[in-house]
């Protein structure tokens, strides 16, 4: 067996990185969007010039690629689960960080080969390594197009981001008949419902907050002393996430109150993007790529 000296750079580098990744999922509530996991990443990690470099041909880093790469093992080892921008641990990989960097690479490595022992067509080893660079693509791809629509939204005021939130609640299937214009709101910002004159639950109230910092328990109480009616629901967009306290909170809340982060809001706007109007799709319009399906090629 290997030992972690052994191991090829890259695959040292990697050890480190995949552990790091893992560890950092396990101890900020077992996920994490990938954007914020990378930075995290790069500021706990010690990354050498070599790894800092940037591909010519692709232009992407190469740490970064590698830890991409190698997570994909990970995924097959049953540790880590991708979705819609977001890495999730799984008690699995919680168990795996007791091995440490060097055991869990090789354990990850190890599960991983199993796993392709065991599809029902194994390729040669050329297609093997064509599936796995594109897993690899359609995952940095993901990465990037996540960062654009993040930049996006990042460029919006807070009242054109409450016209995209208003948007999406729309394509859901619900009616906005009040967006606060600028000025007080008394705390709401949208109201939604599932009909037109509201009689039927839920009855949607909506903060909107844009900003980089965390949206705290005291703003999450706020807004649940506004639902009074029975039926209420409210709805929390935050761009700069949640404090610890603010899940919390609102996960003991006898009224339901759902948080939403911009990993999250992104995910949904991916999701029910094809159920809205031209005019709200142009709000924030997207651009499908297809990638052919491995699973079509019955190689996963």
């Amino acid at each position: 067996m290997a030992t972690y000296k052994e191991l090829s750079k890259s695959r040292a580098l990697a050890a480190r990185l995949v552990y790091a990744a893992l560890r950092i999922l396990k101890d900020n509530g077992k996920e994490m969007p990938m954007r914020e996991l990378m930075s995290r990443i790069e500021k706990e990690v010690e990354l050498d010039e070599w790894a800092k470099e940037r591909y010519e041909k692709s232009g992407y880093i190469r740490w970064q690629s590698i830890l991409h790469f190698y997570s994909i093992g990970c995924m097959k080892a049953g540790y880590l689960i991708k979705k819609k921008g977001v890495w999730y641990i799984t008690p699995e990989g919680e168990e795996a960080l007791k091995l440490g960097p060097e055991g869990l690479h090789i354990a990850a490595d190890k599960l991983y080969k199993k796993w392709a022992a065991e599809r029902p067509i194994v390729p040669d080893e050329e297609d093997e390594e064509a599936t796995t660079q594109q897993e690899l693509t359609f995952d940095e791809m993901e990465q990037k197009a996540l960062e654009g629509l993040e930049q996006y939204i990042n460029s919006k005021n807070a009242y054109e981001l409450q016209d995209i939130v208003a948007a999406l609640l729309r394509g859901m299937g619900y009616y906005t008949p009040f967006i606060a214009p600028k000025g007080k709101d008394g705390g709401l910002d949208i109201v939604a419902y599932r009909d037109p004159l509201g009689t039927e639950s839920p009855r949607i109230r909506v903060q909107v907050k844009h900003r980089e910092s965390s949206a705290s328990v005291q703003e999450v109480r706020q807004l649940l002393g506004l639902l009074h009616k029975e039926g209420d629901v409210g709805i929390f967009v935050s761009t700069g996430g949640f404090t610890t306290d603010a899940k919390s909170t609102a996960r003991s809340a006898q009224i339901h109150v759902e948080l939403i982060d911009l990993s999250r809001f992104l995910g949904l706007w991916t999701e029910f993007y094809d159920k809205m109007t031209d005019e709200d799709k142009s709000l924030m319009p997207l651009q499908p790529i297809y990638f052919l399906s491995t699973k079509k090629l019955g190689l996963s």
